[in-house]
């Protein structure tokens, strides 16, 4: 709860972030605050999700941060303080059963937790999964976000998430109070930036839990938040507690009446029907109010220096076999499905933080190349370059990562760790684009060879049609020579313009075919007849050789036939090539 309507009086000073803020922070987390947020996603969708919902929103929640190199640390409840004994015993609406004793908080003494309770089993289900991933757990003496306040203060972490206002009273200074991972935004509170807008310190803020009400006391009845204001800034933040401490909390009362200027003699009366703790004596409601100051300003935490705040602030190690077993027991997962979610996040971690490393040596004005330096690069190359909902980014290689081959990292972030890896992967484009370039002259020239071997074949076809045909009949020998003259003319010219090297020897070739039988392919056997066998075409701009086999296949010898048609397709298919 913390500071009855603190919340709406700091409204005006609340900062939406982008997640990216978090980026290479320490944050401390009031584990309690998170698990009944998480608690309380999981009663809106009940029934979307089978097992532990608040476990899994948790894990994707970390994961998150940890990509971002986040250092986390998490911090649970201890005892729960004697003065706020009755109002934890009546937020388990166990109100008969608060004794006089508590009521007194110098009687009482605090309350150890009950840890077999339900959410005592979710919090330690919590530290588990936090401690897999490498994220300590600080059990505190009492309050969680007193200790995470105190860490802050002492520039030990530089935040911390609480939704719990009274984290302001414990003396933290950047407090964030939400997350969205789905809009990719932290809400924050900045207690410099609630000093200058709202002129409220933390002695203010002490004040308005005692008039407003809060986990330690019940407050002034009769006295809203914008009274409470009022009156605390009227008195100043430096002696605010003073005049508290001195003349107790009926001062409030006062100052309201005489702003209404007194209107009626029951108006007046209030003065004497002020309430704290069930109790009327005035020397004993000061009492009370000073042991709640004393409560904010001196909390029982582990100091700064305490064995058990240097071990959290160590480096804890990922426990890949144990996050694998841990993920199997809560969502049922195998261990590829774990790695799966999880390593890319570790593995861009540990490229910020070699990042990190490089840019404070560059700041020192050490500027060693990528070989140089003592820490290895954990990038190795890059695959290519990739577009994740409209961000620049690299898929790259990882060296030395076990379970993980490849991964997509944002652009800036490879380019702030190992610029290099980009300049050789750029190197390579070009080198490849440039060969790409080259090749169509060289298909070019491997069009010419097919070419020719393409004519080749069809010189060899027509010469065995020639010579392996017995059933043609004589025509007239000029008839022949004409055809055979035009024939040779026509292919050595067209050749001669496919290759200019090989003319000489294919004209000697076609001139020298008078030699050789002249077959009409067309015609039918005995019976002679004469008739043009060929004509040039241009097909395609260029020179090519048409026989005309119009006429009727039957009339053919079974053999000249079966050649004629193997020429034919033999050309379709050379046209077809062409076009």
């Amino acid at each position: 709860m913390g500071v009855k309507n603190l919340w709406d009086i700091l409204e005006s000073c609340k900062k939406t972030l982008p997640l990216h803020h978090l980026q290479n922070k320490r944050v401390c987390i009031d584990l309690s605050c998170w698990m009944v947020q998480l608690q309380n996603v999981n009663k809106t969708h009940c029934g979307l999700v089978k097992d532990k919902p608040y476990i899994r929103n948790l894990f994707h929640r970390l994961r998150a941060l940890i990509a971002l190199n986040c250092s986390l640390i998490f911090v649970a409840d201890g005892s729960i303080p004697a003065i706020k004994l009755a109002t934890y015993r009546r937020r388990l609406n166990l109100e008969l059963e608060v004794t006089q004793d508590e009521t007194n908080s110098q009687k009482a003494c605090s309350l150890r937790r009950n840890m077999g309770s339900e959410f005592s089993c979710m919090i330690k289900e919590a530290k588990d999964i936090g401690l897999a991933l490498g994220i300590p757990c600080l059990d505190s003496i009492e309050e969680a976000e007193a200790q995470c306040a105190l860490l802050n203060t002492e520039s030990l972490c530089d935040g911390c998430f609480s939704s719990d206002s009274d984290v302001f009273l414990f003396g933290a200074r950047t407090v964030y109070r939400d997350i969205c991972l789905g809009e990719g935004h932290v809400v924050c509170y900045e207690m410099e930036e609630v000093e200058r807008k709202l002129g409220f310190g933390r002695n203010s803020l002490i004040s308005l839990a005692l008039i407003l009400g809060s986990d330690y006391s019940p407050g002034v009845h009769g006295l809203g938040p914008e009274s409470a204001c009022q009156i605390v800034k009227s008195i100043g933040d430096s002696n605010v507690l003073q005049k508290i401490a001195s003349e107790g909390l009926p001062f409030a009362k006062k100052i309201k009446t005489s702003k209404k200027q007194m209107r009626s003699k029951k108006t007046n009366s209030l003065d004497s029907e002020i309430h704290f703790n069930g109790s009327d004596n005035n020397s004993e409601r000061k009492n009370e109010c000073l042991q709640v100051i004393d409560a904010y300003l001196k909390p029982k935490c582990h100091p700064a220096d305490s064995d058990a705040a240097c071990r959290v602030l160590s480096q804890h190690p990922f426990q890949r076999l144990k996050l694998q077993g841990i993920c199997a027991q809560f969502f049922g997962w195998p261990p590829e499905k774990t790695d799966e979610y999880t390593l890319p996040k570790i593995a861009e971690r540990d490229l910020r933080r070699f990042a990190n490393l490089r840019s404070t040596s560059s700041e020192l004005g050490v500027n060693l190349p990528l070989q140089k330096i003592p820490v290895k690069c954990p990038v190795s190359g890059v695959v290519k370059q990739r577009k994740v909902q409209g961000t620049e980014c690299f898929e790259v290689l990882w060296e030395g990562f076990d379970g993980l081959k490849t991964s997509i990292v944002p652009a800036d972030l490879l380019e702030s760790a190992c610029p290099e890896k980009i300049a050789e992967f750029e190197e390579k484009t070009a080198l490849g684009k440039k060969q790409n370039q080259r090749k169509p002259g060289s298909k070019k020239s491997g069009n010419r060879l097919a070419m020719a071997e393409i004519d080749l074949k069809l010189q060899t076809l027509l010469l065995d049609i020639e010579s392996g045909s017995n059933t043609a009949c004589s025509t007239s020998l000029s008839s022949k020579a004409a055809i055979s003259e035009d024939m040779a003319t026509s292919t050595a010219a067209s050749h001669t313009k496919l290759d200019p090297r090989n003319a000489g020897s294919r004209a000697a070739l076609f001139t020298d075919s008078s030699q050789y039988e002249v077959i009409d392919l067309c015609s039918p056997s005995p019976v002679a007849r004469t008739r043009t066998v060929s004509r040039c075409q241009r097909v395609n701009d260029q020179h090519s050789e048409v026989i005309d086999l119009s006429e009727s296949e039957n009339e053919m010898s079974p053999e000249h036939a079966r050649k004629a048609r193997a020429l034919r397709l033999f050309i379709a298919s050379i046209r077809d090539g062409m076009s």
